[in-house]
């Protein structure tokens, strides 16, 4: 025998169900589960490769520290706690940061050159004040860099150039004449452009080495560039500031290959 309410509790059953399975279904349509998680993917920044030399007073960042940065402005250029506090010549491309590997063309210009003998690391001194007597008695301001040019010099510990020099640089190329004045000898450059390496640190013949080295292997993994003359440095501090705070570059002149 069927109680009365029976048949009605059944149905009221029913569709109770029917109506969770029919939402059921609705969140499974609506909120699919993914059956994989995309993944992205991060392509190698390639630099590209320089194949000509920049214009004069021009540089290209071209390997090293690709971040390294300076800011400020001639007479007052900084990079972390390095800082140059010296105008450079007229034209003259920025230094080059600590650790960076730059590109870079210099505009001719009017220096003049004391040539010295023996160790370099102990002869600074006798090159030094020549060309700063010559500067004081022709009323030119000084500029940065001091540069240093070396003959057959190489990267092996211990060596040691044929032959070197000190220069100080005008900051106009009209300034003075070219000519002799005792151990000071006043010329005009061409251009050149350079391999740089900016450096910090002493401004000794070990610690070129060192960024003789960094340069020569990156000619090595980069033949579209080849030696075109004689190392040399540029040292932008004097005397008065700590030697682990000074700002150099270490460079060698090339050219595209051919």
């Amino acid at each position: 025998m069927t109680m009365p309410g029976t048949s009605l509790l059944s149905a009221a059953v029913m569709l109770a169900t029917a109506a969770a399975l029919s939402m059921a279904a609705n969140r499974d349509v609506a909120s699919p589960t993914p059956t994989s998680t995309p993944t992205s993917t991060t392509q190698p920044i390639v630099a590209p490769v320089i194949t000509a030399a920049p214009a004069p007073g021009e540089t290209v960042r071209v390997g090293g520290d690709r971040t390294a940065r300076i800011s400020g402005t001639d007479g007052n250029f900084r990079a972390g706690v390095c800082n140059i506090d010296t105008p450079l010549p007229t034209g003259y491309p920025p230094p080059t940061p600590p650790q960076a590997i730059d590109l870079k063309t210099y505009p001719a210009v009017r220096a003049a050159r004391v040539n010295g003998a023996g160790n370099p690391d102990s002869g600074k001194n006798e090159t030094f004040w020549p060309l700063f007597n010559h500067i004081k008695k022709h009323e030119i301001a000084m500029t940065s860099p001091v540069e240093m040019n070396y003959s057959n010099l190489t990267s092996a510990p211990g060596s040691a150039p044929d032959a070197w020099s000190m220069s100080f640089l005008y900051r106009e190329p009209d300034m003075n004449q070219p000519g002799q004045e005792g151990a000071v000898i006043v010329e005009d450059t061409a251009p050149l452009t350079v391999i740089s390496l900016g450096m910090k640190g002493d401004y000794s013949m070990k610690t070129m080495r060192e960024g003789m080295q960094q340069i020569e292997s990156w000619l090595t993994e980069n033949p579209h560039w080849q030696p075109a003359g004689e190392w040399r440095t540029l040292y932008y501090n004097g005397p008065a500031l700590f030697f682990w705070n000074k700002w150099a570059e270490v460079q060698l002149p090339v050219k595209p290959t051919e």
